[in-house]
């Protein structure tokens, strides 16, 4: 019985842990969002989560590479709507466009790497939500 409730207890321990590091994640989202000059594209913050995904050429967002330069490329933060309703579903949008990666400032780059990863944590959390309530509709049905 005591290790029933010793799992509970940290189950509910890392599910608050995800709760605080969330709420944390999006205020520190928010700033960078006008730091980077983002809310000149998207004038509204909440608008950002309408992207299906946002994305960096010019410097690497994988775990083992994150933030290294790809010499050559130029530092961009593209965003990916999608319109159900177009005719090219798939649309592009730049949202910072901060010139060669070679010469943009390490903290610059570094901020703009931490804001994709971010919003990329917080689009998560929306998208298990999303799942979340799709999944209850099978809980009634028998």
């Amino acid at each position: 019985m005591s290790s029933a409730l010793d799992r509970l207890k940290n189950l509910t321990n890392k599910i608050s842990s995800y709760e605080r590091a969330r709420k944390d994640n999006l205020v520190i989202l928010q700033n960078l969002y006008s730091e980077l000059g983002i809310h000149q594209k998207v004038e509204e913050f909440n608008e950002l989560f309408n992207f299906k995904a946002i994305n960096l050429s010019g410097a690497s967002l994988q775990s083992e590479s994150l933030g290294e330069i790809k010499k050559g490329k130029y530092l961009q933060i593209l965003a990916i709507g999608y319109d159900k309703e177009a005719v090219v579903k798939s649309k592009n949008v730049s949202l910072g466009y901060f010139g060669k990666a070679e010469n943009v400032d390490v903290l610059l780059k570094n901020k703009i790497v931490e804001f994709i990863i971010r919003f990329r944590f917080e689009k998560s959390f929306m998208t298990l939500e999303h799942y979340h309530v799709m999944l209850e509709s099978f809980q009634n049905v028998e």
